[in-house]
């Protein structure tokens, strides 16, 4: 079964293609401050271990096992499953560029959101230059 299938007419404008990737990028981007505090719960309830791969079996049993991480990972695991579906129709020129800096920008956007610190001027002056990055790649391709 090919992306074909999944992806009709609608996803062949370049406006659609640029919208879904913001979507993807918002999906990984929210996610990735709670994947981080789910990280930090489940070091909390971590357990010692001698033998190497008890310890990675083990940590990776936790990190599956805590909901603060594993809600996030589904959501952000989804993000992934509509990107590779898209990019069998997006242009890598933009889908690349699109996804990955607007992922940092709602990064930073979500993380504020669940307390981390203030971002300093140049990062708030690289995320300008990164939004104004992003809407100049679109509209060369409109």
């Amino acid at each position: 079964m090919t992306t074909a299938l999944f992806i009709g007419k609608p996803f062949e404008s370049v406006a659609v293609q640029t919208l879904v990737l913001i979507f993807v990028a918002f999906l990984w981007g929210i996610t990735n401050p709670f994947l981080k505090i789910g990280a930090e719960v489940s070091k909390e309830n971590k357990k010692p271990c001698r033998s190497k791969i008890f310890r990675i079996v083990s940590e990776l049993f936790g990190l599956f096992t805590t909901v603060e991480y594993l809600i996030p990972f589904l959501i952000n695991q989804t993000g992934s499953i509509i990107y590779f579906i898209i990019l069998s129709k997006a242009d890598l020129s933009l889908a690349v560029p699109i996804t990955n800096s607007a992922t940092t920008v709602f990064t930073l956007l979500s993380g504020r959101l669940v307390g981390e610190r203030n971002p300093s001027r140049r990062t708030l002056a690289g995320l300008f230059l990164i939004t104004t990055g992003i809407f100049l790649c679109v509209f060369s391709k409109l």
